[in-house]
């Protein structure tokens, strides 16, 4: 079938397709295994993050009164780690409306797109390049993005632990540990950028797009946890969210260059887990890791009670410059 020529409605996404935007996300959340589950707030706060156009940035397709299909980009004003161009395709077809060219006409409209941007926000870069997520190994989406061109070249983790018995939280002398507050929100993006400098497709975070995270309803600053000097500087942190009811998820774990080796980042996971625990509100404490890592966070993670759940893929598209 040529989805182009079919009954199928296409137009960009709106804040008024809100519902059935997060109705399909988690459907694929489900149906594919990821579990990338989310609430309306939380989709609503992505529709309305700077640097994202709807209109130009997203398209649905409807059967009726059903989405079936979307696809958004997403181009970040700063370059990678290497200082490459960055974008990303993200979306999905619903089970059942699957074989019927609907992803490769997603892709067809909004790949160009965020070419478009890329070449708008990364003008002299070394090199650019698209990225999306393959999903679970041997996805159908894994196989449409190699079919585009696309490359694996990076597998995650996704790590989990229960939420159950005592935890002992280490004393790390000369640091404060505690949750951070509004006050912090700059403290810790300069930590992030410095911890995350040479990290494999990272990049600075500018002051905007690390407010658009910062301000997000799901963000759980009463148990996140943040680690000071004397001076209040931010040498640690562990930032969490909450997708999914009683699911505490650490979005990003990092340290100072200068303060590592110290158990910094052990200390504040364990105060994380902590909190979480004595708060009687989560059942289950999760976070994605790059199989790849060189700081070794995998057996952090490990050594504080995590053990694999899931494993996803990273798919990319070299552009010519």
């Amino acid at each position: 079938m040529d989805p182009s020529r079919s009954d199928h409605r296409w137009a960009p996404l709106t804040l008024e397709d809100v519902p059935a935007i997060t109705e399909l996300v988690n459907h694929l959340a489900t149906v594919d295994g990821t579990e990338e589950f989310f609430r309306e707030e939380d989709v609503a706060h992505d529709m309305g993050r700077s640097g994202f156009d709807p209109q130009r940035d997203s398209v649905g397709v409807w059967d009726g009164e059903t989405l079936v299909g979307f696809a958004e980009v997403g181009v970040p004003t700063t370059p990678d780690n290497e200082g490459n161009g960055r974008g990303w395709v993200s979306g999905g077809v619903r089970e059942g409306y699957r074989g019927q060219g609907l992803g490769r006409e997603l892709m067809d409209r909004m790949e160009p797109r965020a070419e478009e941007l890329v070449g708008e926000r990364h003008h002299g870069a070394r090199a650019a390049y698209l990225r999306a997520s393959g999903g679970l190994v041997g996805s159908g989406a894994e196989r449409l993005l190699r079919h585009r061109g696309y490359e694996t070249v990076r597998f995650y983790n996704e790590l989990t632990r229960p939420l159950t018995g005592a935890v002992t939280v280490p004393e790390v002398e000369g640091v404060q540990l505690l949750s951070p507050t509004d006050e912090h929100e700059e403290p810790i993006r300069l930590a992030h950028n410095d911890a995350f400098r040479d990290h494999w497709g990272s990049g600075a975070q500018s002051e905007q797009a690390w407010h658009d995270n910062w301000r997000g309803s799901s963000r759980r600053g009463e148990v996140s946890t943040v680690a000071l000097d004397d001076a209040g500087a931010a040498l640690a942190y562990v930032i969490c969210s909450e997708w999914v009811d009683r699911e505490l998820y650490v979005d990003i774990v990092g340290t100072v260059r200068e303060a590592r080796g110290r158990g910094l980042a052990p200390a504040a996971l364990l105060r994380t887990i902590d909190l979480a625990t004595r708060s009687g509100d989560y059942d289950v404490i999760e976070l994605g890791v790059d199989s790849e890592n060189p700081s070794g966070a995998t057996r952090l993670y490990e050594q504080v009670g995590f053990v694999h759940k899931l494993q996803t893929t990273s798919m990319q598209r070299w552009l010519k410059t």
